[in-house]
């Protein structure tokens, strides 16, 4: 793929290094929506995960291969021919594959981790770099820990994979150890001393370690990148990566510095930033840039009183261009399905006929508790209904005795694989005696590493959204539930939260999940 002089490429990597987030596993059939709505989004590189790791990222790459018709779809493999091969095998079918390369190139990763000398990493770059692209037209290479790396042995590492068919030079910052100006000149250098740098694109993979991923992305594109791989909701293990949203506005609000485009659609942000929330069950911080709920509350009086005359006194971007609309509160108990579908979908949502049936049922049932139904409770009742999904146990029913005098008790109903089961049990509160009901009738040995609560909107009758993350044997996932009950969203959570840990212990791991970039 190249990019014309003006043109950025957006690379996002949601699925592959954002799932690689404590927590933060994945199904297929969430992988597939996710594929999906950045393909709608815009996206021109879908990376869908690192086919070598697991037969459920394998499944992965090969199902998104199948239904991503204009995106670019790839694979991640480390610098061996068994891994290349294996990113081959599922990335076959895609209309547009790609295999990505990766192999260290600083000093430190060269002599503790690959253990190999210089000479060695550069003769292991030739070969398989010729092997991916013997296999496909479209190979990037990436250079792990680039930002650490000797400056002369970068130049002949990039110079040969070029050489060898590379057709994208990825600069990984991997540790989110550089600075803006030092990143920036980087590829700039790299630009004016690799002698054969105009025959690819070259690429930023910025972590956010000290939070800099999006200053030194767009710093790169300055001095010369034209791609850029990033996530939604700034996803990634440690600090995460840089924020896709925040990359592409900044260069959207910024176009007087930086007079670069994407052709990514911006409105459709907000929509995918809740997707990723609710399937990897990480809540986005209020005050988040683009996405956040704060991102364009005003509360000062000076701030408001600027709004009122001028919305530009305090708003460098509209809340429109990012799928940020005024909440509705017209929806109600007299509302029909045929308002209900069309609200959903200027919402962002494209469910199928059942979905959209069960989503307007809830809703129903919503209407009946609560006076007033934002379009944030809307989408909260849907995103709980897709997290649910084809789980293997769920929630029946639940009745909790609560108060100064106790012990609390839950009496809980689940069904189990078609069975329902029930049981009471007492606990330290309410939610504690819903959690020891939910292992009475499902015995685990999972710890429970983290409960949040936060409101949906405003008011007593606001729904709860819950996330609750489990580990058991170093395996952790984050499950959320949401319901204008914060128990009842409270249980969801953590039946959820079972369901994607039973999921992850599916899946058989061929690998060791430790190639980054």
């Amino acid at each position: 793929m190249t990019s014309s002089k003006n043109r950025v490429l957006i690379f996002d990597t949601t699925m592959r290094d954002g799932e690689q987030s404590p927590g933060a596993s994945m199904t297929l059939d969430e992988k597939l929506r996710i594929a999906e709505m950045l393909e709608n989004m815009g996206v021109d590189i879908i990376e869908a995960g690192f086919p070598i790791a697991s037969n459920g990222d394998f499944e992965a790459v090969r199902e998104v291969s199948k239904i991503v018709k204009n995106s670019v779809v790839a694979g991640l493999s480390r610098a061996n021919f068994k891994d290349i091969d294996r990113a081959w095998e599922a990335l076959k079918g895609a209309k547009r594959p790609r295999i990505h390369s990766v192999i260290a190139t600083s000093p430190v990763h060269m002599k503790y981790k690959l253990q190999m000398e210089p000479d060695q990493v550069l003769d292991t770059i030739i070969a398989t770099v010729t092997h991916a692209r013997n296999l496909c037209g479209d190979v990037e290479w990436s250079a792990e820990d680039a930002t650490r790396a000797e400056f002369d042995f970068l130049c002949r590492c990039i110079d040969a994979a070029i050489r060898s068919g590379a057709t994208t030079i990825n600069l990984p910052d991997t540790v989110g150890y550089a600075m803006p100006v030092e990143y920036g000149k980087l590829i700039a250098d790299l630009i004016a001393n690799v002698s054969n740098s105009d025959k690819a694109v070259f690429s930023t993979h910025c972590h956010n370690d000290l939070g800099l991923a999006v200053a030194n992305s767009l710093a790169a594109v300055a001095n010369g990148a034209r791609q850029v791989e990033c996530t939604i909701n700034g996803l990634g293990e440690r600090a995460g990566n840089a924020a896709l949203e925040e990359i592409v506005m900044g260069l959207r609000v910024r176009n007087d510095f930086l007079p670069y485009e994407t052709g990514v659609i911006s409105e459709k942000f907000v929509a995918a930033s809740r997707m990723i929330s609710t399937v990897t069950g990480f809540p986005v911080q209020y005050n988040k840039a683009i996405v956040g709920k704060n991102a364009f509350s005003h509360e000062s009086g000076i701030h408001q009183d600027g709004m009122l005359k001028n919305t530009q006194t305090y708003e460098i971007m509209t809340p429109e261009s990012v799928g940020v609309y005024q909440s509705s509160l017209v929806m109600g108990k007299h509302s029909g399905r045929h308002a209900f579908r069309k609200k959903i979908e200027e919402m962002g949502y494209q469910l199928g006929q059942n979905a959209i049936e069960d989503a307007f049922v809830r809703f129903k049932a919503l209407t009946d508790r609560k006076k007033q139904v934002y379009d944030e409770d809307i989408a909260a009742l849907i995103d709980d209904a897709l997290v649910r999904g084809q789980d293997k146990i769920k929630l029946v029913s639940l009745m909790v005795i609560a108060g100064t005098k106790g012990p609390q008790s839950a009496t809980l109903e689940l069904d189990v694989d078609g069975e329902v089961l029930a049981t009471t049990a007492t606990g330290n509160g309410p939610v504690d005696a819903i959690f020891n009901a939910i292992h009475a009738l499902y015995p685990h040995e999972a710890n429970l590493q983290l409960y949040q609560v936060h409101a949906v909107t405003e008011g007593t009758d606001a729904q709860a959204e819950v996330s609750v993350r489990l580990e058991q044997n170093g395996k952790a996932v984050t499950g959320q539930g949401a319901d204008s009950d914060t128990l009842v969203a409270s249980a969801r959570a953590y039946v959820n939260a079972l369901n994607r840990l039973l999921v992850k212990h599916d899946k058989t791991l061929s690998v060791s999940r430790t190639a980054s970039v």
